[in-house]
């Protein structure tokens, strides 16, 4: 009899909605069913927040390829969300507002600096590292303030949103939103299959024993920079869809304290968890949006509830969703 009840709760299976591989699934469910859950209430509010929260997500997830699975912490990386945005700013002051236009520079430029500010930083390690993804940062941050025919310290105000093809597909929010949901998918695709093929596990093993995988033969140097590259790649398609969200750009976009947000996305969700930046994203804006409801005071609330994720829950809020399910 003892024997059975072993065996049974030995084979007991933890819930389905909090196994691993249904997590992201059901995140995704979730931000698909936001459209058609929104026209029965403040339809254009929940749009553009859960479109923000996408977007972050997207932020959130590039820096993730690089603090969670190879362990370097970047005070910069807000950086590439801004030369994003700025791409489609300075192409719309000039009347370019072609997004199969905007879209490859906003890319290409985030490609281009992640390139030049990763061949230096990745030559440095621990918190001298730290220190220099933040000086190339400032800098961004500073050439934006410099940009006067492009707002300066103000920012500017986009005319309108990015058109496909030449037509105004995405002033419509459903579409826009629908677009975002769509980047995030992919984006969320791509990482996964980098982070298990080779390449990943290269990564992943020089945030363990950097010096066990250049003894076996690995540059990894080379695989450091060309992920270092990728994220921000992607964090400059994030930068491209905030532009047309908010209609906005600004230097505030590049600040150390949106990077810092970004670094506390991914701890809150649980590093080293692709989906983990996700929910650490919608997290982190949901609670930021909703707090300042209930008191004007909302940040002695917000900020010990961060540090107590940190401190007692392993794994962030993944982690902890892990042990309620029985998966500690």
């Amino acid at each position: 009899m003892e024997k059975a009840v072993v065996s049974s709760s030995e084979t007991a299976a933890p819930p389905a909605f909090l196994r691993r591989e249904a997590v992201p699934l059901l995140l995704f469910a979730l931000l698909l069913v936001v459209p058609f859950v929104a026209r029965f209430f403040a339809e254009s509010y929940l749009l553009s927040l859960f479109m923000r929260v996408m977007i972050f997500a997207i932020a959130a997830l590039s820096l993730d390829l690089i603090l969670g699975y190879g362990a370097l912490v970047s005070f910069g990386h807000a950086a590439f969300l801004g030369f994003g945005a700025y791409a489609v700013g300075i192409l719309a002051a000039h009347g370019i507002t072609e997004a199969t236009l905007q879209l490859p520079l906003a890319l290409l430029s985030s490609a281009v600096f992640a390139l030049v500010t990763g061949a230096l930083s990745l030559r440095t390690k621990g918190v001298y590292f730290i220190m220099i993804t933040l000086a190339f940062g400032q800098m961004a941050f500073f050439l934006a303030v410099s940009l006067a025919a492009y707002g300066g310290d103000d920012g500017m105000t986009l005319p309108g949103r990015s058109r496909l093809f030449g037509l105004p597909l995405l002033e419509d929010d459903r579409a826009l939103y629908a677009l975002i949901f769509l980047a995030l998918g992919g984006c969320y695709l791509l990482s996964r299959s980098l982070v298990i093929s080779r390449f990943g596990r290269v990564i992943r093993g020089a945030r363990e024993n950097p010096q066990r995988m250049a003894a076996i033969g690995f540059p990894l140097f080379r695989y450091q920079l060309t992920m270092y590259v990728i994220a921000g790649t992607m964090c400059g398609l994030a930068g491209f869809l905030f532009a047309n969200q908010t209609g906005f750009v600004s230097p505030a976009y590049m600040t150390w304290q949106r990077s810092g947000e970004l670094i506390v996305m991914v701890v809150l969700g649980g590093l080293g968890s692709l989906h983990g930046a996700i929910l650490g994203a919608a997290a982190f804006l949901l609670l930021e949006e909703w707090l300042p409801d209930f008191t004007e005071h909302w940040k002695m609330i917000f900020g010990p509830f961060l540090v107590l994720v940190v401190l007692f829950a392993r794994g962030g809020l993944l982690g902890a969703l892990r042990r309620i399910g029985g998966r500690g």
